[in-house]
């Protein structure tokens, strides 16, 4: 009879966990964890530009965001930063978190520009002189404050700022002029690393982002009333249909010095852009090479690419590809007409 008993009680303990799940167990709700709604965990940095509602690459590929892998992206919780195991014990430990190749393992487009700059011998300042990420980020971007912020670019958002660590400047001629027009970005952002040709096909058939990595430039936007460095991403979707994205950025390429004059003012570069088209990318070699220098981001201009398909692990190059969609994305706008004149005009000595 106690046999029978027991076995009654077993089979009801399953019926009910099965229906109304483990009573001893209790979801995690963002009420009670803020961390559910940081950026970290949610990356919706991602969702918001390839959104077809905010003029994202969903209009031309017609996939939802739930569709693709790019929402796996995130930091699905402690244990992927903080823990520790030690004797076959696990511990959460905080400097473990704050390890510089912890942050590099996700964060690949910073690796990059990192192992670029160590290989040419031109260092960010900041890392030169042995700082580490968690030197200048603050805990609440890593964990969130409960706010469910869109992207790392939405006012708010990010704690870190040049200011916070130099709240004055020295009164420089390109201070005097540039005044409160233009973020420290612009001047002192060496260049950036670029995904261009990101092959769209490629991820949706096996789930692997496949692009060609260009650096050596870095363009201009205006973000938060002011001028500010920042980035292309253009992305080949269905075999011809193209797509160009350009977004502040924040490089972790920092110069001490600021650009001279000449390195925006009265360049080539400028006035191509003036004349409504120039060459950013072209096959050299059977190599992708890209231009270098400062290029400013404006509405109407012919932003010149090679684009290329990927077949069988290989790229080819795509004749006629049509006309791209051009974005602006994460709070960022192109700069005026009355801007470009400026950058146009030859400055200093």
């Amino acid at each position: 009879m106690k046999r029978v008993l027991t076995i009654q009680l077993i089979m009801l303990n399953l019926v009910l966990f099965g229906l109304f799940g483990n009573p001893y167990g209790q979801e995690i709700k963002e009420e009670n964890c803020f961390f559910l709604s940081s950026l970290h965990y949610t990356a919706k940095g991602m969702e918001y530009w390839y959104d077809k509602a905010n003029g994202g690459l969903e209009i031309l590929s017609g996939v939802p965001y739930s569709n693709l892998t790019c929402k796996n992206c995130h930091v699905p919780g402690c244990d992927r930063c903080h823990k520790l195991e030690s004797d076959k014990k696990a511990a959460y430990l905080t400097n473990v978190a704050k390890n510089q190749t912890m942050c590099l393992e996700c964060h690949a487009r910073e690796a990059a520009i990192t192992g670029i700059d160590k290989a040419q011998k031109q260092e960010d300042v900041h890392f030169a002189k042995g700082m580490k990420c968690m030197d200048c980020h603050s805990s609440r971007e890593m964990h969130g404050d409960g706010v469910k912020y869109i992207s790392l670019k939405q006012p708010g958002a990010m704690d870190t700022k040049c200011e916070k660590c130099h709240p004055s400047v020295k009164s420089t001629e390109s201070h005097t002029v540039h005044g409160d027009k233009l973020d420290c970005k612009a001047c002192h952002i060496r260049h950036v690393v670029s995904c261009t040709n990101c092959h769209f096909d490629t991820q949706i058939r096996e789930g692997k982002r496949t692009a060609i990595p260009v650096s050596g430039w870095v363009f201009l936007m205006n973000y938060g009333g002011k001028v500010s460095s920042a980035n292309m991403q253009n992305f080949v979707v269905k075999g011809d249909q193209t797509f160009f994205m350009f977004a502040p950025h924040m490089s972790h390429s920092v110069m001490k010095e600021g650009r001279k004059c000449d390195g925006c003012h009265g360049t080539k570069i400028m006035k191509d852009v003036q004349s409504g088209k120039v060459t950013l990318t072209w096959l050299e070699g059977g190599k992708t090479k890209n231009l270098k220098g400062v290029i400013p981001v404006v509405k109407g201009v012919d932003y010149q690419c090679i684009y290329q398909d990927r077949k069988e692990g290989k790229w080819v190059p795509i004749q006629n590809p049509a006309k791209p969609l051009y974005h602006y994305t994460a709070f960022g706008e192109p700069l005026s007409q009355e801007q470009l004149n400026k950058l146009v005009e030859r400055m200093g000595k």
